[in-house]
């Protein structure tokens, strides 16, 4: 395949190289770039004037592979040129048999195995049984949710001595300064991270909202199985569970925000080497769950009948739970977290682009990447920045920067076509008008057939 006479833009400085010709080979590697090649003749021609190339995004927080037919769902994020993920949760069935790899869907990036909760890690021997079961299964890394600190503490020791890295939530109660994360996922969550900027934050985590699923008192068969449904009813709006005393503890965390505690943290992760993978989208679809826009988005018509209902219903049970005070405290709770993300971004500390897609209400596979990119604008991050966080630095976060990230000769060839330059605006990020996968050239037809396929589901 030749791609000619496009613009390339190298995500690491934003620097664009006109007028360039890129010969792929069918296995799906660049083999030359440069203002010179000739197109191979016989092979396909993409005309590529007037269009940008940049590598292809990656959703950093994803779980379509939690649906038992995640075909149409993957479809939607290749469509919004997304080419590959990080699944946040998985199975042992599918450490042990992942889905091959075709040019048809994103490529797996990453796979955990089960979810860490108490119903599987609720004491500190049963997490490392846990964790070394994974480990053997073959997990790329060890996700972490709802587990108490001192289950926290052995997990990390037990995958630092197995090497693999542990992400996911910061448990109650835990000073954010002693995790070590290789990377927090939405930013806490709730008030994790924002404990750690607070002049309050002793009393903060003192009094830190325990998980909503208890430990069992003996180990139980098919835990993994009981730990995934529990998990997928708190999964649509976590915000849900919000008792009045949550909300008290929201309000401290919000009034005794202390931006100087703030960027010593920011520079904390930075030294430290903590990624944040803020997924902002899926804050908001949590914290302003009964706002109209989600209602009134058009791209739901690529989500199910049955998600369109649960959805409504939980925007239903939002508005009817929380009165106007607590609205308020979840909106300026919001408006903190994007102040937060700048302050993360302003200080070095390393940032990763994801959604959460799918199973969180109003967090559309696909779609919602590309409202990630205008929430991390929103928050104050640059278009090159916020292109960094789902191409180049996602790639160097999964230790792939050797092989993909960049547009180079040598590297995997799964790229997108922009029709405006990225680097000036973050809307030309969405302006996707082909995709490369795996070798395979998706164009705008076919790019809207991925999208039609989803809908009237």
């Amino acid at each position: 395949m030749n791609i000619t006479d496009v613009s390339v833009v190298d995500p690491r400085d934003g620097s664009i190289t006109a007028h360039q010709n890129l010969r792929i080979t069918k296995d799906g590697r660049i083999e030359h770039v440069g203002a010179s090649a000739e197109p191979d003749v016989g092979e396909p021609v993409v005309e590529g004037r007037g269009r940008f190339a940049v590598p292809g995004y990656v959703d950093l927080h994803a779980h379509p592979l939690n649906l038992g037919d995640p075909t149409a769902e993957l479809g939607l994020m290749l469509a919004f040129g997304i080419t590959g993920y990080r699944q946040m949760s998985g199975t042992t069935a599918l450490l042990r048999n992942r889905p091959a790899a075709t040019p048809e869907r994103p490529a797996l990036l990453g796979l955990p195995g089960a979810v860490l909760t108490p119903i599987n890690a609720g004491r500190a021997e049963t997490a490392v049984a846990e964790v070394r079961r994974q480990a053997a299964d073959g997990a790329d890394f060890i996700k972490a949710a709802l587990i108490t600190p001192e289950v926290y503490f052995a997990v990390q020791a037990e995958a630092d001595r197995l090497g693999l890295p542990v992400v996911g939530h910061l448990p109650g109660g835990i000073d954010v300064r002693a995790a070590r994360f290789r990377s927090i996922e939405h930013i806490g969550p709730g008030f994790g991270v924002l404990a750690g900027c607070s002049c309050h934050e002793d009393d903060l985590r003192a009094g830190a909202v325990r998980s909503p699923i208890k430990a069992p008192p003996f180990p139980i068969p098919f835990a993994d199985r009981l730990a995934g449904f529990l998990l997928g009813r708190i999964v649509r709006n976590p915000a849900q569970l919000t008792s009045p005393a949550g909300l008290r503890a929201t309000r401290d965390a919000i009034d005794s925000f202390d931006e100087a505690k703030a960027r010593e943290l920011a520079r904390h992760f930075a030294a430290q080497g903590i990624w944040n993978c803020p997924t902002l989208i899926r804050i908001k679809s949590q914290e302003l769950c009964d706002t109209g826009d989600f209602a009134a988005d058009p791209n739901l018509k690529y989500v199910t009948a049955r998600e369109r209902r649960q959805w409504a219903a939980a925007a239903r049970a939002f508005a009817k739970k929380f009165d106007a005070e607590a609205h308020d405290i979840f909106a300026e709770q919001f408006a903190l977290q994007l102040r937060l993300v700048r302050i993360l971004d302003e200080e070095g500390a390393p940032l990763l682009a994801g959604t959460d897609a799918v199973g969180a209400a109003w967090v559309i596979a696909g779609s919602s990447l590309h409202e990630e990119f205008d929430l991390l604008a929103e928050a104050g991050l640059t278009p090159l920045r916020i292109l960094q966080t789902t191409t180049s630095d996602a790639a160097r976060f999964l230790g792939r920067d050797d092989r993909a990230g960049t547009i180079e000769a040598g590297k995997e060839a799964d790229l997108v076509l922009l029709d405006a330059d990225p680097t000036a605006a973050v809307g030309n990020l969405h302006t996707v008008s082909g995709v490369v996968r795996a070798g395979r050239f998706f164009d705008t037809g076919s790019l809207a057939a991925l999208k039609e396929r989803a809908t009237g589901r």
